[in-house]
Formats: C-alpha cells, structure tokens, sequence
C-alpha cells in the first residue's frame, strides 16, 4: 500500500501534459537536439534565428507601448505628427472651447468633448492643406519712379501669358446700351443686360455665346440665379425668369416696376428693390413671394448686399443708407452718410466695412460693426458705381473713366492703383470672382479689364468650381437645395443663433417657478447620506460638507487663475513686440550724442 506523499507524487505526474509523439519530419530535429548520454546538445541554427526574431518583436512591442514607434529596429527621429504653426492654426479657428458641466450630465459632457475633437480636426486639416493650396495672390508692381495708374491696359495684356491677355477685350454694342453687368457665382459666364432690351449670356473665357434675345422692352437690371442655367430680368412692368437658352419661364406680375436686385445664393432668395419704394424677396426654389416691405423712402435705385449675413444695403435720396433683414418690417439700421443723395454702396465679403458715394462727392468708408465711418475721400467728380473684390481692391466709376483703389481701409489712399477710360457713359460694374477681372458696362458695350491681384486665387470646389461638369452642377444644386437656409434665420449677428436668449429663457423661469411653486433649478442643499460603523459621527459629517463646499470655491479659484495667466501672456507678447520695435535703428539715431 502506497504512503499518502507517494500518492500524491503519482498524481502530479499524471497532471502534467503528455509530449505528442514526435513526426517523421522533426526526428532529426529532436536527435539535434539529444544526445545518447540524455544531454541537450547545441541549440539549431533555425532555432537560434527564431529566437531573434522573436526578441526583435518583443523589443519592437515594448517600443509601441512607450509610445515610440520603431523603423527598423532604430527608434523614429521625429515622433508624432508634424507640428503646424499657431499662426496658420488661428487663421482657421472655428470657436473656442466649450466649457463642460462639472457635476452630473455625462451626455452632455460626451457630446461637447465630440464636438471640439471634430471642430479641432477639422482646423488643423483646413491648416495643413493650406500649404498645398497652388496659386498665389499678386499685385501690378512699377518700376521705380513709375505709378502703376499711369500703366494702359494694352500693355499689361502684351506683358502677362497669351491666356491671361485674352481676358482683356472689348464688345462694341452701341445700338442697345448702355448695359448691366452680373458674372455667374463660379465666375466662368457673363451675363450683360442692355437698357433698350437687349440680354446675352456669355460663356467670356471661351467667348462662346449662350443665347441671345431682344425683349423689345426697357430692362433696369440683370442678374444670375443659383446656377448658369437661370437668371431674371427685370423689365420696365414686371420681373421675368429665364433659361440660359433666352426661353421666358416666368413672368412674376406681383414684383413690379423692379429697378435693382440681389441674389442670396445661400437662402435661394431673390430681392428686388422697386420704383413704389417695395423691398421684396422671393423664394426662387419654390416661386413664392416671401415678404413684401414699404420702406417708405421713395424711390429704390441703389442696393446692395452684405455677403457675410445676407442683410440687403439700401441708398436712399435724403443722405441714408438703411439695412434690411425679411424679418422685420422697420429698417434694422439707419445711417446717415451723405449730405446728399446717395449714388452707390457696396460692402465687402467679410462683412466688416462698407463703402458709400454721395451727391456730396464725397467717397466713404464704414465700418459696419460699429457703424462709424473711419476713412473719407473727396473725389472730384463723385462715383456714380461701386464695386468691391475679393481681395478688397476697390473699383469707383466716374463718368468714363474707372478707377481701382487698393487697401481703402487700412491706409488713407492719395492715388489709384488702376485707371481706365471707357467708351461710353459707365452704368454698370462687377468684380469676376477667381479671377484678376473686371467687367464695365457702358454706353458703347462692354469692357473687361485686367486688374491684377483682384481674385481670389484659390476656389473652392465643393461651393463654386468654374471647371464643373453638367452632372457635378446637378449633384451640387440637389446638395444646395437639402442645405437651403430658411429666411428666419437672417439677422445682423449670425453667431446670435448659438447663442441663449437670456430675457425668454429668465421669463419663462419666472413662469414655471410661480406654477410649480419652487424653483427646480434651484442648487439643493448638500445633505450627508447616513453611514453605518460609526462613519456618520459628527466629525465626519462636517468633513464632508466642507469637502463639496470647497469644490465650488476650486472652480473660482481656477478661472481666476485662468485669467491671470491669460493677461500675463498678453503683457510678455507687448514686451516681446515693444523690444523688437526697439531694437530696429531709425535714421533719427545718428544724431543722438
């Protein structure tokens, strides 16, 4: 009979693994490996091999979970993604970080971290691309002693390649003139309305003529809908719509004696300003007046819209210029600018600054967020025409001669960066966008003149791509229409839609708490949940109050910390700037003792 310990050895044997016999094909591995006297030989040399790979790999994994990636055994000399100048960073800055809810609301908190994870991302790829971004914006340069006003417009088209020269040309149509002028959003086709009823639409890169009608009738105004295939006329009774092959879709009766209009390419709106004193909208994606206002300001002759919030400008006989939204039947602004009529506004694409020509000859310059002019010219003449550019050159029409301002707002300008003479009395104007193009309409037809550094050089194909085919432009209009924005949401600050209003929200408070009786956003006292093992005793107790009571002070400790650093920051950069502004030498310092 076995003893308990030999038992027990028994059956650690029989727990342990049996080997499987060894195949024919490892035989000579095995005998490698033993030998006759039982004892292990030298390891193989394919087994050795294993071995190092097998470590390199351990050593490559270990190099992963530290953080440090590994190209061929070496470790990576510049680790993590490639840094990207804050500079650039800011330049595409979306909005600042949301401030997440600290007790409670855990959603909430997944979704605001999503939110800024997506917004940040979405920054730093709009930053890294910038670089692959192709062209560059330039402007006309002189030679020294040599203003480039005084350059014709023959000479920069015999300079500049064969392409770039044929944008400049001219269309002698002096039996219908004068004319109006509209380019199409991408900037590829022209569209050119004559005061005695002649319209053509242009395809002007390659000179190709659309179509072409007389509508045996006085024509006010032209202009381009959301696509190449639509634009409206507006004729001595009654506004019209048109194909691009000149065949009369629509005639709207209710928008009548029409003088001027604007397009909002975003809401699908089309505004028109009329001789009643009328500013009307009308919905162009299902063919509905939206509003209809009175201004009762006499008759509307000079119009034009902000581009950044899609309020319509509007000039008025009595020196005023007032800003309109469909929403609202009274005028959201009023300005005086001029002491005389006003002859044209035009406001530039970001919104921020607005140039005025009055009766009084006098050119200003506003900005809108304060609604205060900052630059005034006196003009000879006065400017009868205005028209901005992407890229904020200026261009004023007087009589027939047109001039090119550049930088109006940063500079007081003394001269023109361009000028021309036309053929005719100039009664319209438009900037080609993406490209250095502007397009003068006159008694005697139409110019297009080269005016180098007036686009912006680099489009956007998702939005307005001048090379897109028949089906990218349906597939654009489908994605355009599922976008539209409702009128509703037009006012002065776009960014007041993210906004809470404060003054609805506190009334609607005050309602709920008188129905309820109390007020359940009110914060509720701390109350210490009862422990058992004597953890509940007094002591205890009053610890734990004072510990939530001291984590609403941490939040005012932190945000007071948070500002403190923020204006510490401020004041190094003016130090920074005020010392490099201090190390430049001026030629005032050689006479210094």
């Amino acid at each position: 009979m076995a003893s308990p310990g030999e038992a027990a050895v028994k059956d650690t044997h029989v727990g342990k693994k049996k080997k499987p016999p060894a195949r024919y094909w490892e035989e000579g591995k095995h005998d490698n490996k033993v030998g006759e006297d039982g004892k292990q030989s030298e390891v193989a040399p394919q087994q050795k091999e294993r071995q190092k790979q097998t470590a390199k790999k351990r050593k490559q994994e270990e190099g992963h979970r530290d953080g440090k990636k590994f190209i061929s055994g070496k470790s990576d000399p510049f680790p993590g993604p490639a840094p990207i100048p804050e500079d650039r960073i800011q330049k595409f800055k979306r909005k600042d970080k949301t401030k997440k809810p600290r007790h409670q609301h855990y959603k909430l908190k997944d979704v605001i971290t999503r939110s800024d994870e997506v917004s940040e991302m979405a920054q730093k790829q709009a930053a890294r691309f910038d670089l692959l971004l192709p062209e560059d914006a330039g402007f006309l340069e002189g030679d020294e002693d040599e203003d480039t006003c005084m350059i014709s417009q023959e000479d920069i088209a015999d300079a500049v390649d064969i392409t770039s020269g044929a944008k400049y040309f001219n269309l002698k149509l002096s039996q219908f003139g004068p004319y109006r002028v509209d380019y199409s959003k991408t900037g590829r086709h022209l569209l050119l309305g004559g005061k005695r009823g002649h319209v053509a639409c242009i395809d002007w890169q390659t000179k190709q003529l659309m179509c072409e009608i007389n509508v045996m009738e006085t024509i006010n105004d032209v202009k381009w809908l959301h696509t190449e295939a639509m634009y409206a006329v507006a004729q001595k009774k009654w506004l019209y719509i048109y194909d691009s092959n000149g065949i009369e879709l629509h005639c709207i009766r209710k928008f009548n004696d029409v003088l001027r209009m604007q397009f909002l390419p975003y809401h699908f709106l089309l505004a028109t300003a009329s001789a009643t004193s009328f500013l009307q909208y009308l919905d162009v994606s299902v063919g509905k007046e939206v509003t209809a206002i009175c201004t009762k300001t006499g008759r509307l002759d000079v119009m034009c819209q902000n581009p950044h919030n899609a309020i319509i400008h509007l000039g008025h006989s009595n020196g005023t210029v007032t800003l309109w939204s469909p929403n609202q039947k009274e005028a959201l602004v009023k300005m005086l600018c001029h002491q005389g009529g006003v002859r044209s506004v035009a406001v530039d694409k970001t919104g921020t600054y607005m140039v005025t020509s009055g009766m009084d000859k006098k050119l200003k310059v506003y900005d809108i967020r304060a609604f205060k002019p900052f630059q005034s010219y006196f003009l000879p003449a006065g400017a009868s025409c205005l028209s901005l550019s992407q890229r904020g050159l200026l261009s004023a029409a007087t009589g027939d001669i047109v001039q090119v301002y550049r930088d109006v707002w940063s500079t007081p300008v003394t001269k023109p960066y361009m000028a021309h003479r036309v053929r005719g009395t100039i009664w319209g104007m438009h900037f080609c966008p993406f490209e250095d193009v502007l397009g003068v309409g006159h008694g005697e037809g139409f110019t297009s003149m080269l005016t180098p550094g007036a686009g912006e050089p680099n489009f956007d194909g998702l939005d307005a791509n001048p090379y897109r085919s028949a089906k990218q432009r349906q597939e654009w209009e489908v994605k355009a229409l599922l976008e539209k924005i409702q009128p509703e949401l037009i006012s002065l600050d776009p960014a007041e839609l993210g906004q809470v209003d404060r003054a609805t929200f506190e009334q609607r408070h005050k309602d709920r708490v008188q129905a309820l009786g109390f007020d359940p956003l009110a914060k509720e006292k701390f109350i210490p949940k009862y422990k058992k093992k004597g953890r509940s005793s007094a002591g205890n107790v009053e610890r734990r109050k004072k510990q939530v009571s001291h984590e609403d002070q941490r939040d005012i400790i932190r945000n007071t910390a948070e500002d403190k650093m923020k204006i510490e920051k401020e004041r190094k950069e003016r130090q920074k700037k005020k010392a490099a502004l201090s190390s430049k030498r001026s030629a005032l310092d050689r006479f210094k003792k």
